[in-house]
């Protein structure tokens, strides 16, 4: 299986890519800065290309890109999908980016997919992944994403986007007045 990961040579993108190089799979790294790709392709000894059409080539679509660019490269890539395709973000946030995704991707089968993890975890045992399906067909995606996921020790939540982006401001918030409470303590 080949699998192209879009913003590959950032910190989430070399995370996965390396993971599913270690896992068997086949990877290609899209980017646009040539320094990084070239740091990538060195390191992981991967195909590295600046144009997405290469994305025709691969089974399946990783988008890992910062949220801000999240609307451009979802555009710039959707003449380039195939009806056979699997399309995933591991954005942050769930509803804007299935939201673009359904907006552009009109072959192919989307989901949003979120790591709780960042890239310092040395692999997937015993971290969490929140999948967002929004009807039967990314269902379907979900429940065989979430075994390849499970067999793999990684505990896997299925929710719809907004009930995930709900959950994250309460979380989010939540660290954020912890932290606030902890400097006015010490202070």
């Amino acid at each position: 299986m080949k699998i192209a990961i879009i913003g590959g040579s950032g910190k989430m993108g070399r995370w996965f890519a390396n993971f599913l190089l270690k896992d068997g799979k086949e990877v290609i790294i899209i980017g646009r800065n040539q320094r990084k790709l070239l740091e990538v392709k060195q390191q992981l000894g991967v195909e590295v290309a600046t144009n997405v059409e290469v994305v025709q080539s691969a089974d399946a679509i990783l988008i890992s890109v910062p949220i801000a660019n999240f609307d451009e490269v979802v555009e710039q890539l959707q003449p380039y999908i195939r009806p056979d395709q699997v399309v995933i973000d591991i954005t942050s946030i769930k509803v804007f980016s299935v939201e673009i995704m359904h907006k552009y991707i009109k072959t192919g089968l989307v989901l949003g997919v979120h790591p709780m993890f960042g890239p310092g975890a040395r692999d997937i045992a015993n971290h969490s992944f929140v999948l967002t399906p929004t009807n039967e067909a990314e269902t379907a995606l979900a429940q065989k994403i979430r075994g390849y996921l499970e067999t793999r020790g990684a505990r896997v939540t299925l929710m719809t986007p907004q009930e995930h982006d709900e959950m994250m401001a309460v979380i989010l918030g939540l660290s954020h007045f912890i932290a606030i409470v902890s400097a006015d303590t010490l202070l």
